[in-house]
């Protein structure tokens, strides 16, 4: 009889440790997803912004003197987005994209006919609001990112995380400068 109920502790013990790798894996692959999915809209996002920016680079050029590269700039990088693997590599291509719509808005700043135009006013609210879902991705995608690597470092889940080969994620970083004015020598 002790042994009966040795080995039944034993089983229920075991079907704890089931559930808990069951259940702790089950919530990596979730994790994973969920950033997965964050960071494809985030790339959506940025081929959003892109696409109006070579909207305002087709407005401003009557405007100012504009070299090809940037078009061409713009170009290739909404062609890179899809592309990406790596969050280093989106926040890249943002950073780049950035600084593209910096050097535009300085150009406006500098003709303020063009910055009074109908249709470059609705670009600018539309690539404002478009930052701004950028910005909420990214935080949404390092939210996630942030719970799926700790639980690769705490016990027990970090466990899990080693038996089953779940590696840290990398963080989505847009590096902005935005103490320097942008340069408009184009």
């Amino acid at each position: 009889m002790l042994g009966l109920i040795i080995g039944g502790v034993i089983v229920v013990i075991l079907l704890v440790i089931l559930m808990l790798v069951v259940s702790s894996f089950n919530r990596f692959k979730t994790l994973k997803n969920g950033a997965e999915s964050t960071l494809a809209q985030i790339k959506v996002a940025l081929k959003k912004r892109l696409d109006m920016i070579t909207q305002l680079v087709d407005t401003t050029k009557s405007y100012a003197n504009y070299e090809k590269e940037t078009l061409a700039g713009v170009t290739e990088m909404r062609s890179r987005v899809g592309k990406v693997t790596a969050p280093k590599d989106l926040g890249d291509i943002g950073t780049q994209s950035r600084k593209i719509l910096d050097n535009i808005i300085a150009v406006m700043e500098a003709y303020p006919d063009l910055k009074a135009q109908e249709n470059v006013k609705e670009l600018m609210k539309a690539i404002q609001d478009i930052e701004t879902e950028v910005s909420r991705h990214r935080y949404v995608y390092n939210n996630i990112v942030q719970e799926y690597n700790t639980k690769t470092e705490v016990i027990p889940s970090n466990i899990v995380a080693n038996l089953f080969n779940f590696k840290r994620l990398d963080y989505l970083e847009f590096e902005e400068e935005i103490s320097e004015r942008p340069d408009t020598s184009w």
